[in-house]
């Protein structure tokens, strides 16, 4: 199985020549920006994916691996149930073993207002005809049963599934290729190409290449990219850890989560382990200039995140990271290939000792590696999935908030279907760009 997560040092995989001319160029190879391409492809359009690391070497290989439906927003909820179809559909067209399996996903409830957070959200499942159903403690003790901790109940949806993401996204972008995507690895995107207003081209490390439409999928980077071109969100980045098992005895098979961690069973017989609600934010001016936005989030959770006044060099939102740059420059996107930060070790041991105490019969918990992911979010936890009007001919793909992974087909489709000027199947309007400047109050997704 792949080495997980992938990063810097991992082998370039897709080193072709760059190509003169596409019908559309996606920036980022992380989940979003290959399955737009492949779906992008399968409508016979000429699609190049730039990546300026390695696919999906940030967020796209260090997520938990859940493909969720249950807990979504309800704006994202008709997508991800696609993306659920997609997954199921692809697996076997990627000729490699990802891991995906039906293994459900179960919330665990402290108390009875978690119990209660959890039956508001119902109505939403039944509009879409999930198979989500609230658990009782005893209903919860027989589907855990080595568990020495107990829980109030629990939210449960059997159809909702996993996959190693670090072997899944490089199989579907091997998929893409097969179909015509066109991948180049180690190729920065240093701004757009822009005639009469519209979008014209992209301008790489290597050479432009002339395409009337770009999909911007650039995860942590996407703000900095879009600032070079008078475009301002309020995305911030966070750094969320995540710690991986040696081989364990089978206590649940899905993925779980209480109010103190979650795990999720691996392909390799481990456990992958996360701290429930912990993230960190490195302080800089992006993240200035966005505070008054997030301010309801961080007021309904005041401990959930860490704050530390400065970014590694070369993050973002590092103080010290370049805003402005002539096509010419070595960019920042070129200086740090792959965003790797380092995991909080502290909440590595805690998760270790956690899970032991938790289930006491597993066998020794070690902890075969820790690793970290920088998770771009925005003010109401939903992304940006919209055309840039000030530019046309851009799609921003944006801030997913963590969630990426697995609804990454469904936006995909979706993404793909923007470009061509398709019907999008989908009520969009909660993902426009527009809801940061025309007055709307932003209303925070479930924060599930």
């Amino acid at each position: 199985m792949t080495p997980f997560p992938i990063s810097e040092q991992s082998p370039v995989e897709h080193s072709g020549g760059l190509s003169l001319s596409a019908d559309v160029v996606i920036i980022g190879g992380g989940v979003i920006g290959i399955m737009t391409a492949w779906f992008a492809a399968r409508k016979g359009l000429r699609a190049v994916v730039l990546e300026k690391g390695r696919v999906a070497g940030e967020q796209s290989s260090r997520n938990w691996g859940w493909i969720r439906q249950q807990g979504r927003d309800p704006a994202e909820l008709p997508v991800m149930v696609e993306a659920n179809q997609h997954w199921r559909d692809l697996d076997p067209q990627l000729q490699a073993e990802i891991g995906l399996r039906q293994t459900g996903t179960l919330y665990l409830a402290k108390d009875a207002a978690e119990m209660a957070r959890f039956e508001a959200w119902l109505p939403h499942a039944h509009a879409h005809e999930l198979d989500t159903v609230l658990l009782s403690s005893a209903q919860v003790a027989a589907k855990i049963p080595d568990a020495e901790h107990t829980w109030q109940g629990a939210m449960w949806t059997a159809s909702d599934m996993r996959a190693e993401p670090w072997v899944a996204v490089p199989a579907l972008a091997r998929a893409a290729v097969r179909d015509g995507v066109q991948i180049v690895e180690n190729c920065a995107a240093r701004g757009l190409d822009i005639s009469a207003g519209k979008v014209s081209g992209v301008v790489t490390e290597r050479g432009t290449i002339a395409c009337a439409k770009v999909v911007l999928a650039g995860g942590a980077w996407s703000s900095l990219f879009l600032r070079r071109h008078g475009i301002s969100i309020p995305q911030l980045s966070v750094r969320a850890t995540v710690a991986a098992t040696d081989p364990l005895a089978q206590v649940y098979g899905g993925g779980a989560v209480d109010h103190r961690f979650a795990f999720r069973r691996r392909e390799d017989g481990g456990y992958s382990l996360a701290p429930e609600g912990f993230h960190e934010m490195f302080i800089g001016p992006d993240a200035f200039r966005a505070v008054r936005r997030f301010l309801p989030q961080i007021w309904a959770d005041p401990l959930g995140t860490s704050y530390r006044p400065i970014a590694p060099k070369g993050y973002p939102d590092a103080w010290g990271t370049a805003r402005r740059w002539a096509d010419t420059d070595v960019t920042p996107f070129e200086k740090m290939r792959v965003l790797n930060p380092a995991p909080h070790a502290g909440k590595v041991n805690e998760l270790a000792r956690l899970f032991a105490q938790t289930f006491p019969d597993a066998g020794d918990v070690v902890i075969k590696t820790a690793w970290a992911g920088m998770i771009d979010s925005l003010p109401d936890m939903v992304p940006v999935v919209d055309h840039a009007a000030a530019i046309p001919g851009l799609i921003i793909a944006t801030g997913m908030c963590g969630h990426g992974f697995g609804i990454g087909p469904g936006f995909g489709r979706v993404l793909a279907d923007m470009v061509a000027g398709d019907d999008l199947g989908h009520d969009m309007s909660r993902f426009r760009l527009s809801r940061f400047s025309d007055g709307t109050k932003l209303e925070t997704g479930p924060n599930l």
